[in-house]
């Protein structure tokens, strides 16, 4: 059973938990133990991709700017700072350089379809991202438009991936921060958020910096269960092919909410760092 979210931020809507389903299933080299599990469906509406109500916002800012000719700045938004990385077009994969990132983290494991420990995970991530949102606005140019949930998974024995034993998968979920958030701003984010939101859980998250560096990346169109093929012929052919082996956790992207989303049209981004197979 997948846990019903009860507390949020006054100012976004109510959330429930959407029902699970099975994901496709990395093989990864047993050599470095990474592997990335099957992931349900979105814990809360807008843990996946971002609120539809935010992006008519910043759409309608950034049109009434070009109308009105004006100077100012449009809130950062990711996907379209880092087009290359959250708003890819290749289906196929290739190669690229993926520049040092900070995230808000939580680091976790189990079956991420039923353990509290998950769904409590993004929750205070979005309670700590929404506070550090309103917090950005009272300063000129600080506004941001809160990324989609990322995920890198792995796991200790590389056969709970083929066996599908979720219970022993680890997980550290992810939001995007803009360059601008310094680590003061993330702890006293922190802070307000456990004061008024009274979620144990955000006291768990954390500030990380991530240096992928070249990675193999592409955009998975259709349902979770059928990225199989396109991560076997990752590790399969393309990294062999191209002298490369897995050099970091697998890194997913959920850009499409499947609640609103036929499975068809769900988008992923699939990530793996990389290095020379010397």
């Amino acid at each position: 059973m997948t846990p019903r979210i009860l507390a949020a931020p006054r100012r976004w809507r109510r959330h429930r938990a959407a029902e699970p389903t099975p994901r496709g299933l990395l093989v990864e080299q047993p050599r470095h133990g990474y592997g990335s599990p099957g992931f349900g469906r979105a814990v809360l509406d807008h843990s996946i991709g971002r609120p539809a109500a935010e992006q008519d916002r910043s759409a309608r800012y950034r049109t009434g700017l070009a109308q009105e000719g004006s100077s100012a700045v449009a809130p950062y938004d990711i996907k379209r700072d880092l087009k290359q990385l959250y708003a890819p077009k290749n289906t196929a994969w290739s190669l690229l350089d993926v520049p040092e990132q900070q995230f808000l983290a939580v680091d976790g494991s189990g079956d991420p379809n039923t353990a509290p420990a998950y769904a409590a995970a993004v929750e205070a991530l979005y309670a700590t991202a929404y506070t550090l949102k309103f917090a950005a606005k009272q300063a000129e140019g600080g506004d941001f438009v809160v990324g989609p949930l990322e995920g890198l998974w792995w796991s200790e024995d590389h056969a709970a991936f083929t066996s599908r034993d979720k219970d022993a998968w680890s997980w550290t979920m992810l939001i995007s921060l803009p360059p601008r958030v310094t680590p003061e701003q993330v702890d006293a984010a922190k802070q307000t958020a456990e004061r008024k939101k009274r979620l144990p859980a955000v006291s768990t998250v954390r500030r990380l910096t991530l240096r992928e560096g070249r990675c193999a990346q592409l955009v998975h169109h259709g349902p979770y269960d059928d990225e199989a093929p396109a991560l076997a012929e990752l590790h399969d052919s393309y990294l062999p092919a191209h002298s490369l082996r897995p050099g970091g956790r697998h890194h997913e992207i959920y850009l499409s909410d499947p609640r609103r989303t036929a499975p068809a049209k769900l988008r992923t981004v699939l990530r793996q760092p990389v290095e020379p197979d010397a």
